[in-house]
């Protein structure tokens, strides 16, 4: 197959196609107002490149056939993707994005008891993680893998529910601000990545080094490649391993550097507690 090929859409989507359209253009309208260095508009459109490449080209197909690249999807999905994207910090710009008047409607919203609470949710700072691995770990259980493959719905409710979650993640950990205004503390943000990785870690082991066939769906299906389903299940596993958790460090370096360059400008921790001033001799 050329490559033409591969890029048309398995399942052709347009609630997809808006969304990946609306989020480009409130993106280079934000430029108009707020000054967009190269380095940035590279990550966000590799991140968008990427993210689109993984949810609406043959590569679905493949995902639902073999298990290796449905763990690559994944690992694009929740992880890559959305890293290198909300590494443009593209908030303020596509706010900046949007006409006036739903500038205002936002503004005003997040005023309100719900946006308040709706913002509280979305920025958790130990919700946000779990809901980050349970994500994770929850489509991989056997039972609920079955289903959600052979259900179009349940797929489609998989997919982006990982792509959302890894949006609110890497939003705390990539913050370069300091706590407040940030949900996170600095602290928080690099130790978030080594808590997260590691339940992750340990799942992708066990996958890879099973010896039973754990999820038979992909046999039952028929594999689009011909590949036994112990190596297929071992580099699918291999995956969570090692390439996730490769990004979750790269996710942790950066945090890091924010904590360093936070500290070394004395922005980070409480501010000292104001001393008393000293008694003068004849007070």
């Amino acid at each position: 197959m050329d490559w033409i090929g591969w890029l048309v859409p398995w399942e052709f989507s347009p609630t997809l196609i808006a969304a990946f359209v609306l989020a480009g253009v409130l993106f280079l309208r934000g430029q108009r107002v707020h000054r967009v260095n190269g380095a940035r508009q590279a990550l966000f459109w590799a991140g968008m490149v990427l993210l689109y490449l993984s949810l609406h080209t043959r590569v679905d197909y493949y995902a639902e056939r073999m298990f290796f690249i449905h763990r690559i999807q994944h690992l694009v999905l929740h992880h890559l993707g959305p890293l290198v994207l909300m590494a443009a910090y593209p908030g303020s710009v596509m706010r900046a994005g949007l006409p006036l008047a739903w500038r205002n409607r936002l503004m005003r919203f997040r005023r309100t008891l719900a946006g308040r609470i709706l913002e509280g949710v979305l920025t958790n700072p130990i919700f946000v993680p779990a809901l980050f691995v349970f994500l994770v770990l929850i489509w991989l259980l056997p039972s609920v893998q079955f289903y959600s493959m052979l259900d179009w719905r349940l797929y489609r409710l998989m997919n982006w529910s990982v792509v959302i979650s890894g949006f609110m993640y890497w939003n705390l950990i990539l913050d370069r601000r300091p706590s407040p205004p940030a949900a996170m503390s600095p602290g928080g943000r690099v130790i978030s990545p080594i808590v997260t990785m590691a339940p992750q870690m340990v799942a992708g082991a066990v996958i890879a080094f099973t010896e039973r066939d754990i999820y038979p769906l992909f046999e039952l299906c028929g594999r689009a490649m011909a590949m036994s389903a112990q190596t297929d299940q071992s580099i699918g596993g291999l995956t969570m391993w090692i390439p996730a958790a490769m990004t979750e460090v790269i996710g942790l370096l950066v945090a890091l550097r924010t904590l360093m360059r936070l500290s070394s400008k004395g922005r980070w921790g409480a501010p000292p507690l104001a001393r008393p001033a000293p008694r003068s001799a004849t007070g």
